[in-house]
């Protein structure tokens, strides 16, 4: 967990609303020089630092709304630090909770050197991100409709239908005649009128950010797709993502963030398990998960590996392993500007015998 650790003259705490913001400033002694409930407008927020603007640090909780703020402190010239939600929630839980208090917990956790930071995503490819996770969302919504109408056809004992993931496959396919119940037909029909609505959406969007990151980000999107399996999806979800490696002072902290390893647990000597399985970026997860499964596909050497790796862990293990792999290769590949090598990466994972 990092933390800001920085001094300053005055340190403003804010618990941030969509319609509403409750503002609280320390100074240097801990006192409370301004605690205030006010609406969400840059406006409002100015009048209220100006006092305090001199050597002021502004620190606000990681929610859906902090854009503008951090934006507006960039372009200000005011330091701005965005916590870590997960990691404030288990620091300052406490029995009574309002918004006032909220906010002084805020400014006392960044005075103190307690406060855990999150990533602040810079404005100029913040919006390719965003549009990058809608993309994944509506894909795992036609996922859910095609899901849905083969369950019906289980769900009525009914042949399979086989694959509709493509549009030539149900065009191929009596999909609706497949279902003798004429209401039965109805829901089908439903369930493809709406698939049919997402997928020129979602082919529209794949050349949009396509275009989009060959603009922002050419060259490490010509590194990521060098790894054998990885596409232009996967790796666009990498590069947005990832943004900039420079970021992770480590490969252990790389993976951490893409929630590849797990924290250890421990006291008087003694292992209580891990933990901190939901901290990281859960996009990444899925990502790299994806390219390990990919990868995996016609290596006869790394199956090999990888079919090692299940007698001694399990498969789930197994494939977070070499997904692990996958990741500490795409810090280096990042990190020295170099495509994928692939006689490298298959002879440490051969050798290198992973631990439990």
């Amino acid at each position: 967990m990092n933390v800001y650790y920085k001094q300053h003259a005055y340190y403003c705490g804010i618990d941030l609303h969509a319609r509403s913001m409750y503002v609280c400033i320390l100074d240097g002694a801990g006192t409370i020089v301004y605690h205030k409930n006010m609406p969400s407008r840059p406006e409002h927020f100015l009048k209220a630092i100006a006092p305090f603007r001199g050597d002021l640090v502004v620190g606000v909780e990681c929610i859906f709304c902090w854009y503008w703020l951090a934006d507006l402190c960039g372009r200000e010239g005011i330091n701005f630090v965005l916590g870590h939600a997960l990691y404030m929630r288990a620091i300052h839980g406490v029995k009574t909770k309002n918004d006032r208090i909220d906010s002084l917990k805020i400014a006392r956790l960044i005075r103190g050197g307690n406060f855990p930071v999150a990533y602040v995503y810079p404005p100029r490819m913040r919006a390719s991100r965003d549009l990058m996770r809608r993309r994944i969302h509506f894909v795992r919504k036609r996922a859910e409709l095609l899901g849905h109408i083969q369950n019906t056809a289980v769900q009525y004992n009914l042949p399979a239908l086989g694959s509709l993931s493509r549009p030539h496959q149900r065009r191929d396919k009596d999909i609706v005649g497949h279902f003798p119940d004429p209401v039965v037909r109805g829901i089908v029909e439903t369930d493809l009128r709406m698939i049919d609505q997402y997928d020129p959406m979602i082919r529209e969007l794949d050349q949009q950010i396509l275009t989009l990151a060959k603009e922002h980000d050419p060259q490490s999107l010509y590194l990521l797709q060098s790894i054998p399996g990885v596409g232009e999806i996967l790796s666009l979800t990498m590069l947005y993502e990832i943004h900039d490696i420079s970021r992770f002072p480590t490969r252990g902290e790389f993976c951490s963030y893409a929630r590849l390893v797990k924290g250890q647990k421990s006291s008087a000597g003694k292992s209580y398990g891990t933990s901190g399985a939901r901290m990281g970026n859960a996009h990444l997860r899925w990502a790299f998960s994806q390219a390990a499964l990919l990868y995996l596909r016609g290596n006869k050497a790394t199956q090999k590996y990888y079919n090692r790796l299940i007698s001694r862990h399990g498969k789930a293990k197994a494939l977070t392993i070499v997904a692990k792999r996958l990741g500490v290769a795409v810090y280096y590949m990042l990190k020295r500007n170099e495509p994928f090598n692939e006689p490298k990466f298959l002879n440490h994972a051969v050798v290198t015998s992973p631990k439990a």
